[in-house]
């Protein structure tokens, strides 16, 4: 006889823990997430200039964004294995349309308007596309990849990354491509293979530089080298980034003391730079309690992946919460003047739209894997 505890509640046990396992939710990592939501709303007042209305949109797009998190999480393993095709050709699509009707800012042309629906990014739909993509496709494979399947993985990966790479978008793509990268590290790639990678990406450096980086992605880099070449310039804001962090110290200035903020000094505060807002006013020790929140959500998401009964909840699981991980040490590496800049915000505490969405989307696949529950026999 079979019995299939799969997304039953636990008998006995605390109220919240059953109403929470029949809901599909992760209860520790959803605490986790509302407590990063509330301190982001309060970094963010300061950061946006006391601007109440930023953070009423903000807290708007958090309610959207944990809706989504809870459709997503509803779906079991099966339902988005048989969605993982449509998904990602329709992500593909939309990158398409991008390059003929994308709406352009910046010097970037990374977003479409369509009729009826506000303006979004299409390479945020491959965030989660790619690697639900990528799992579905491995998921039935002998393990760890043959030569043919991953010649199939890497045309998977390479069609969304070099489209959005295309907008340009070269730090976008180059993240995309990590969350598919990861879902091939957990099937079992080589590690020789990797490193073989990671030499001839070495060797093609010059190649790059010279046939496919843009003026603008070269000044950042030489920017990193050296800032002060162009303080007033391009350096500016990594200087300043620098003296924001330097000046809080151990204890920080206090909440709404900050000056390179609030004075404007520090571009893109409430977004990309919003950490060195938090830096300047909570000090070292807000910055270390921030991290320990990071931690401990990505402690959870790899909990979540090594406890998945399947091949593909592992990928999945993997992937989105490393893929954080990157996300969150690209931002504070930039910041701090360690890694170009290349325009990522801080989940969880940067003003965003669509990527918020997308991201606690992502965390609704995490518990969509931890609710399913080995069908036991007895």
């Amino acid at each position: 006889m079979v019995r299939d505890f799969s997304r039953q509640a636990p008998r006995g046990g605390s109220a919240s823990v059953s109403l929470a396992r029949r809901l599909h939710i992760d209860l520790p990592l959803l605490l986790l997430l509302l407590t990063m939501a509330g301190i982001g709303l309060f970094v963010l007042y300061s950061a946006s200039g006391q601007s109440i209305e930023t953070v009423k949109r903000q807290a708007t797009f958090f309610s959207i964004a944990f809706v989504a998190m809870f459709i997503v999480a509803q779906f079991k393993q099966e339902t988005l294995m048989r969605l993982a095709l449509p998904a990602w050709i329709f992500g593909v699509i939309l990158l398409v349309l991008v390059e003929f009707i994308g709406v352009g800012a910046k010097g970037a042309q990374r977003w479409l308007d369509l009729p009826g629906l506000p303006q979004f990014q299409p390479s945020e739909v491959m965030k989660l596309a790619l690697p639900i993509a990528l799992g579905t496709w491995l998921q039935n494979r002998h393990l760890p990849p043959s030569w043919k399947d991953l010649f199939v993985a890497a045309g998977i990966i390479l069609v969304p990354m070099l489209l959005i790479a295309s907008q340009p978008d070269l730090g976008t793509s180059i993240l995309i491509a990590a969350s598919g990268f990861i879902v091939l590290l957990v099937a079992g790639l080589s590690w020789r293979f990797v490193f073989s990678c990671i030499g001839l990406l070495m060797a093609a450096g010059p190649l790059f530089w010279i046939f496919v980086l843009h003026d603008y992605q070269k000044t950042r880099i030489l920017t990193l080298l050296d800032p002060e070449a162009d303080r007033y310039g391009a350096g500016w804001n990594i200087i300043q980034s620098k003296i924001a962090i330097g000046s809080g110290g151990i204890d920080g200035k206090g909440y709404l003391e900050g000056t390179q903020s609030h004075l404007s000094f520090l571009p893109e505060s409430h977004t990309d730079f919003i950490i060195a807002v938090l830096a300047e006013e909570w000090g070292l020790y807000g910055v270390l309690g921030l991290l320990t929140l990071y931690l401990l959500v990505i402690a959870r998401g790899l909990w979540i992946g090594l406890h998945a009964q399947e091949t593909f909840g592992r990928m999945v699981a993997a992937s989105v919460t490393l893929t954080f991980f990157v996300y969150v040490f690209v931002n504070m590496g930039m910041v701090s003047g360690i890694l170009p800049v290349v325009g990522v915000p801080l989940p969880l505490i940067s003003q965003g739209g669509t990527s918020l969405v997308t991201l606690l989307a992502g965390f609704g696949l995490l518990m969509s894997i931890s609710s399913e529950r080995k069908r036991l026999w007895y």
